[in-house]
């Protein structure tokens, strides 16, 4: 289906060398990169225009890549990943292996295992958490869809991903939560 559009492993080969890319998510489109390149992650932010100390959503692929971030992950949380029927972001305070410029101020990060098929190849394939922001300038609207995504953000990204583009149907961003003191889950977004 999209491999025929997409060669998933250039797009990996891509990510690898530092590229940002604007890609559909299982949520919105987004603009994304290797979590672990600094250059790349300050990249997003100019093109953004986004305050440098705000922290990143992170994608993975399954609640397997999740654990080697988070290795002690509530029972909760993984059940509650398990089953919930649209995509979720999660706020995790503990994380292990992940670089401080991709968490916020207090060395939280929000993280979510992506449910579409495309990202969970591609995140596969490049084997490692994808930096998902949506695809617009910092403080307008998210893009809904392909079309809704402004031609400055699309002119400054290395690649575009074809999949998708010519969805009608508009995106929302997911629901994000977290746990609280208590050990019970709070939804900040829902």
């Amino acid at each position: 289906m999209f491999l025929l559009r997409d060669d998933i492993s250039e797009i990996a080969a891509l990510l690898r060398k530092g590229s940002v890319i604007c890609y559909p998510t299982d949520t919105i489109w987004g603009i994304g990169c290797d979590a672990f390149n600094e250059h790349s992650v300050a990249r997003i932010i100019e093109i953004k225009g986004r305050i440098p100390d705000k922290g990143f959503i992170l994608l993975v692929s399954s609640i397997e890549m999740l654990k080697r971030y988070v290795p002690k992950l509530h029972p909760r949380i993984e059940t509650l990943l398990s089953f919930h029927q649209r995509p979720l972001t999660v706020i995790y305070e503990r994380t292990v292996g992940l670089p401080d410029f991709v968490k916020a101020p207090n060395g939280s990060i929000a993280i979510r295992v992506a449910t579409d098929q495309f990202c969970q190849e591609l995140i596969e394939t490049f084997n490692g958490p994808i930096v998902s922001t949506s695809a617009n300038k910092s403080g307008e609207p998210f893009p809904p869809t392909f079309g809704s995504i402004s031609s400055e953000i699309l002119g400054t990204v290395d690649y575009v991903v074809k999949y998708r583009q010519d969805d009608k149907e508009p995106g929302e961003p997911s629901a994000i939560a977290k746990l609280d003191r208590h050990l019970e889950l709070e939804f900040i977004r829902e």
